[in-house]
């Protein structure tokens, strides 16, 4: 049986390629083999790099060879999977969508450029929902991914194909984007460590902006640890995107301080929301009770706006998205519908064809939201609403140092469940508050949901920049309930069900 290198640890893969009882190359063949072998139903990946990858082990495996493994950087021989929006050069940089079926990146995002700075074997580009339009991974022009938990259920979106190659052993992490819940959300369905960091904290140059104002990139990985190392590689400010910022944390400092002292917020409104699952509602209770245990202190906090984060978003994030899809005139790049003789038509044959249901939806509706006479009746007042949320957040960060609260309202639900796109946005309900106000938030899974026997995850909520205070509770309660293990039809080198 083959080495399972995607369902090691960074530090078991570093291990490993320091006693050299592998090298980076057999990493890097061993990962590509394992994605043959097991992502057919997956479907996680949307494009495999090759050469890319042995080109980076052979620098590696150079590196060993002469003692200087530790010089390669903390990423050195793992495997990473990247989701399709982010650049990539020489790779397809598709955002699952039929408008950029066909274009090859020529130049690298900052996030990606850094993973590879510390070592990483880039692997390839994951699917998604079409540019990040979705809850489910099922909006992508090139089929949905399946959650490997259930295959016929979905991973979550819209970086669906990121949780589902490391819930499958495929790579040991991989980044996502999140612009409501993105990362998180999905993290959740498939039972992994997935971190939305504070907005600044990792560059967005060469991501493909949904909404500019709100997108943030973060790992998925199977340890708190492990989400700390790719963190640690990626964060930091970028003189190409000015609304990065500076970072000297180490993400890793404190994870083993455990919480005694701390004080963890719970919001008593999220608890009792409507639509919430009563298995998510008795994991959240117990990772909190879990956490109490521990030493740290339960204190109730109020978040009175809240309720109005997902009217907000869902004014701002398609005025954004409207705005930042203008650049797809098929004159450029992008898909351009043959045969027309006027520009006019040749520019609506073209977005009506290359863009999908969901992306030409959230295209209307910011079109509509920015015409005049609409603008100063909800564009104007969802930025209000946008300063009240902030401030409720910071009132409450002035008396906890993180807050514990629900991912999802359920877990995983069946390809093809839920149809109707308002059903869709409401997952979202307790993740899109955080992107609103600029937090960091991460999800940690707490076991299986006592009615489904499917992964639950709970979110923890941090003070802007203080990101490592959402790491320390994430490992205290990792040491409750172990770090993510693989998919179990995915685990000791079985290909599915």
């Amino acid at each position: 049986m083959a080495t399972p290198f995607g369902s090691m640890s960074i530090g078991e893969l570093q291990e490993g390629l320091a006693a050299k009882e592998f090298s980076a190359a057999e990493v890097a063949r061993g990962t590509f083999e394992r994605i043959e072998a097991a992502d057919g139903v997956v479907h996680s990946f949307l494009e495999t790099t090759e050469a890319l990858a042995l080109d980076a082990a052979a620098r590696i495996d150079g590196a060993i060879a002469e003692g200087r493994l530790a010089e390669m950087g903390p990423l050195a021989g793992v495997p990473v999977g990247y989701k399709d929006n982010l650049n990539l050069t020489g790779t397809h940089t598709t955002c699952a969508s039929n408008m950029l079926r066909d274009y090859v990146s020529p130049y690298t995002a900052t996030c990606v450029e850094r993973t590879l700075r510390a070592g990483a074997l880039p692997i390839g580009k994951l699917n998604m929902d079409e540019f990040a339009f979705g809850g489910s991974t099922e909006t992508s022009a090139f089929g949905p991914t399946r959650n490997p938990w259930d295959t016929e259920r979905v991973p979550g979106g819209s970086s669906g194909g990121s949780a589902a190659a490391v819930a499958a052993g495929l790579v040991p992490v991989s980044l996502g984007s999140d612009t409501g819940g993105s990362i998180r959300q999905p993290g959740s369905f498939c039972g992994l460590v997935a971190v939305k960091p504070t907005y600044g904290v990792v560059s967005r140059y060469g991501v493909v902006a949904f909404g500019s104002s709100l997108d943030q990139v973060g790992p998925f990985a199977r340890s708190v640890e492990d989400a700390a190392l790719v963190l640690n590689a990626i964060a930091g400010r970028d003189a190409l995107d000015c609304t990065s910022q500076p970072s000297d944390v180490d993400f890793t400092a404190n994870l083993a301080e455990g919480v005694r002292g701390m004080k963890i917020g719970v919001v008593p409104a999220f608890l009792e929301a409507a639509g919430l699952a009563p298995e998510v509602r008795a994991k959240t209770q117990e990772a909190a009770l879990a956490l109490e245990k521990m030493g740290a202190e339960l204190v109730e906090v109020e978040l009175p706006h809240a309720q109005a984060a997902m009217s907000a978003y869902y004014v701002l994030g398609p005025c954004e998205a409207f705005s930042n899809l203008a650049r797809f005139d098929s004159v450029r790049y992008g898909y351009c519908d043959p045969g027309h003789k006027d520009l006019g038509s040749q520019y609506e044959a073209s977005r009506a064809r290359g863009f999908g249901p969901e992306a030409r939806r959230r295209i209307m509706l910011g079109s509509y939201l920015l015409s005049a006479g609409v603008y100063d009746t909800y564009y104007y007042p969802a930025q209000q609403v946008r300063t009240l949320i902030t401030r409720d957040f910071a009132v409450a960060y002035e008396s906890v140092d993180c807050i514990l609260a629900p991912v999802a309202p359920r877990t995983a639900f069946k390809l093809g469940e839920i149809g109707d796109p308002t059903e869709m946005y409401l997952g979202d309900m307790f993740t899109i508050s955080i992107n609103i106000a600029g937090n960091s938030g991460m999800s940690v899974p707490v076991g299986l949901g006592a009615d489904t026997g499917l992964p639950v995850g709970v979110q923890l909520i941090a003070p802007p920049f203080k990101d490592a205070n959402m790491f320390r509770a994430a490992a205290a309660l990792e040491t409750v309930y172990g770090p993510a293990p693989v998919a179990p039809d995915y685990a000791d080198g079985k290909v599915g069900a």
